[in-house]
């Protein structure tokens, strides 16, 4: 798969979950789970789009292409259990990821959300869960903080509930409403703006800043 291939199944995400329900039928949950866990517990998977994924499988769900329970149940599990992967890999790199130049680490993002945890604290992990990019980090951003194990699961299991119950139930009952279905493609466009301007900014800023002190 090219750029320009993984960008259009992005924007047009509705076209291609029909086509994997059609090409895996109930191995679909499988294909979702295998993504959400992938986007909320692999720092470097932090492009995939877990919100138009939610929306879109609830409104396929809506007329009957997946069976709404089992696909919350499977999804919350997956995003619980990518944010316990991502806490534990922090955890374990600790402090090292603010002194050492990792290169699968996105320092941008992890800056910002690290400042996001330090304003808002435990609630970060709940709140991250509908911002994009800031989602994939927090978990990570916790582990690297010692936030405890069990403080960090009670954000973790609240935030996974609420992320995926409303996005999918939003998507069952709006998701298939013609105006929403035509403008998918503007929807997604603005989440991904809202993911990646601020990390574009924070760069201009800090060149700017560096090139200001030469």
């Amino acid at each position: 798969m090219d750029l320009m291939q993984f960008f259009d199944m992005i924007l047009h995400v509705d076209r291609t979950l029909e086509a994997l329900i059609l090409q895996y039928g109930t191995l679909i949950y499988v294909v979702l789970f295998a993504i959400i866990f992938c986007e909320t517990g692999l720092v470097v998977m932090f492009f995939l789009p877990g919100d138009t994924l939610l929306f879109i499988a609830g409104a396929l769900c809506a007329v009957g292409e997946m069976n709404l329970p089992v696909l919350m149940f499977l999804l919350t599990t997956a995003a619980i259990l990518g944010n316990t992967s991502n806490y534990w890999i922090g955890e374990k790199v600790g402090q090292r990821v603010f002194t050492h130049d990792y290169r699968w680490l996105n320092k941008e993002a992890l800056t910002r959300t690290h400042d996001f945890f330090e304003k808002h604290g435990g609630k970060t992990i709940v709140l991250a869960r509908f911002i994009p990019v800031v989602r994939t980090f927090a978990p990570f951003v916790a582990g690297v903080s010692d936030m405890t194990h069990a403080r960090f699961q009670l954000y973790n299991f609240t935030g996974a509930i609420l992320w995926v119950g409303l996005l999918t139930t939003a998507g069952y009952f709006f998701g298939n409403i013609p105006i929403v279905r035509e403008h998918l493609t503007e929807i997604v466009l603005v989440g991904v703006a809202v993911a990646l301007v601020p990390m574009l900014l924070g760069g201009l800023y800090k060149l700017t800043r560096r090139m200001q002190n030469r």
